[in-house]
């Protein structure tokens, strides 16, 4: 299982515009959005789901948290921690209500979407502030919650605010009912977001990359020159861990 920190420790974000700097999520960050993923790597598809929830249920902040190791995710070969949170940074810098969370990055072991919410909670409560906490999913990782560590806890925390994907449209009630812990009962925590879908996954980028093919404008310029630099997804890349 995952560590927690000890209840009162501070969650350090980073926030795009200031690059380099650690801070504490303000006071004044009342309704939080929670983006986690790999982000192996971060592309447009992240970005703009992000913005596009943002603003449809007027959040202060999204967060990104980038996951270590992802408990479904053991088997296959990620990119260092370190260089999926460094191009985290690089691609929500123009965003000043983007910032990079690294709650995550300092766990042992798998790393649990629950543990990570039940963290930020509790900092809310250090600070003496009611703020509502959003985590985003799509449609097709909804379908997989019942199977996730401890779904009921995460709702009991956080509201989800679910979004399409190709393939994959928005629920309705009676899948809701089907899929949440509670059932109909717990279809209040929800929240459908209509978004414009991005189809390109990371994925495709990381394929492309390992070919030697463009990936502009499937990512953010300063991430495909991170990429590029380092040779991340290369197979000729000494430093690519197995």
């Amino acid at each position: 299982m995952s560590r927690t920190a000890p209840a009162g420790t501070a969650v350090a974000v980073r926030a795009g515009p200031t690059a380099g700097r650690k801070f504490w999520l303000d006071p004044a960050d009342r309704r939080v959005g929670v983006l986690g993923g790999t982000f192996d790597p971060i592309h447009y598809g992240h970005l703009a789901i992000a913005e596009q929830v943002r603003q449809a249920l007027r959040l202060d902040r999204v967060l990104f948290v980038p996951a270590p190791r992802p408990p479904h995710k053991l088997d296959e070969r990620l990119a260092p921690a370190a260089d999926r949170a460094a191009m985290v940074e690089l691609a929500i810098a123009g965003n000043p209500a983007f910032a990079l969370c690294e709650i995550e990055l300092g766990r042992r072991g798998p790393s649990y979407t629950a543990d990570t919410l039940t963290q930020l909670a509790a900092e809310a409560g250090r600070q003496g502030v009611a703020r509502e906490l959003f985590f985003i999913l799509s449609a097709e990782a909804l379908a997989a919650l019942p199977e996730w560590h401890d779904p009921a806890r995460l709702l009991e925390v956080a509201q989800l605010a679910v979004v399409g994907r190709p393939g994959w449209p928005l629920p309705d009630a009676a899948l809701l009912a089907a899929t949440l812990p509670g059932g109909a009962a717990s279809a209040s925590r929800v929240e459908l977001v209509e978004t414009v879908p991005v189809a390109n996954s990371s994925s495709d980028v990381r394929a492309r990359a390992a070919a030697g093919l463009s990936i502009r404008y499937l990512v953010p310029p300063e991430v495909a020159a991170y990429i590029d630099d380092r040779r991340l997804y290369r197979s000729d890349n000494p430093g690519r861990k197995p």
